[in-house]
């Protein structure tokens, strides 16, 4: 049944391990992508198997049954937005598998899935923002008041987590770019930044210097500060080991509740904010989906729609003749 998590075995399975290591190794899909794309075709194998008794013949199936196994999840009521990942998982696959010369087209090109619900995405006001931005420091200053002995209080790790709210929100980046930072991809004397995102592909960002100054007073509390090819944010500051996005999300929830804020919120809420906030303030929606590094503008269009919304609703509000 579906939510199981066999791994696939080696000899049946020898084109979706060839799948899953091209997203590793080539795509640069992100760990979540990889995540959800291995747990979907989990999931139809085992919904396959189960169906007509023997594992997925990859290069033999049909447009019937993509069908049958939509029907399937219609039945068993997954949201639009569930559907449409684990076909999107499909459509890669077979993408990959006419990419290496295994078929000439896909049985799931034409399956017509139900349209995505649009939500507006979550984002923080300025001032919101700016109490998530001072939570760290803040939870450090009452961390020394309360220590018998301050000067044990080790100011690392938030100033850490302050360097990495900062440089987020300055940048608009996403967790898993921001986790691959390495030192020489910073141009302090430029005010730059490179990033590497999805497909890794390359683009240079400018960083604030409230962002760089963080950086270099985390750097300055460290015993051994990194450089060259080191990570920026380290998990330990005993250790190599590059900040992970779970240690980020854990932390982000910790600082949005010191600031009395909807602990709910993931860090990309605050690429939602920065992109929101430039919007706000007169920047091109051209500009706005390469800084957030989008393929498609449709993709950062979305943040027009929630600034005209709010735009509205002052207007409404504020005008007397609304």
């Amino acid at each position: 049944m579906p939510g199981r998590t066999t791994e696939f075995n080696e000899t049946e399975d020898a084109l979706v391990l060839s799948f899953m290591q091209y997203l590793q190794t080539e795509a640069g899909a992100s760990v979540y992508t990889q995540r959800n794309y291995r747990q979907a075709l989990h999931e139809f194998t085992d919904w396959y198997t189960t169906e007509r008794k023997n594992p997925p013949a990859w290069l033999e199936l049909k447009k019937l049954d993509f069908r049958g196994y939509l029907r399937f999840l219609g039945r068993g009521n997954y949201s639009r937005s569930a559907i449409q990942l684990r076909f999107s998982a499909l459509r890669s696959l077979y993408k990959h598998l006419m990419r290496r010369g295994k078929l000439d087209t896909s049985p799931v090109k034409e399956i017509v899935l139900p349209k995505k619900e649009k939500r507006l995405p979550q984002f923080l006001t300025p001032e919101q923002t700016l109490a998530l931005l001072e939570a760290p420091l803040h939870e450090l200053t009452s961390a020394r008041k309360e220590a018998e002995e301050p000067d044990t209080i080790d100011p690392a790790p938030y100033l850490r987590d302050t360097a990495v709210l900062e440089v987020i929100y300055s940048c608009g980046l996403r967790v898993s770019e921001l986790c691959s930072l390495r030192v020489m991809d910073l141009d302090t004397a430029q005010r730059l930044v490179r990033v590497y995102g999805k497909g890794k592909k390359e683009r240079q960002l400018p960083i604030g210097e409230p962002a760089l100054k963080a950086i270099a007073r985390y750097w300055a509390a460290l015993e051994h500060p990194p450089s060259g090819e080191m990570p920026v944010f380290l998990a330990n500051p005993n250790e190599l080991r590059p900040l992970y996005p779970r240690l980020i999300q854990m932390n982000l929830k910790h600082y949005l509740e010191i600031a009395g804020l909807d602990s709910k919120l993931t860090p990309h809420k605050l690429r939602h904010s920065f992109a929101t906030h430039l919007l706000d303030r007169g920047a091109d929606l051209r500009s706005v989906q390469e800084l957030l590094g989008h393929e498609n503008l449709v993709t950062t269009q979305v943040y027009t729609h929630l600034t005209t919304d709010r735009l509205k609703q002052a207007y409404n509000d504020a005008h007397p003749r609304a």
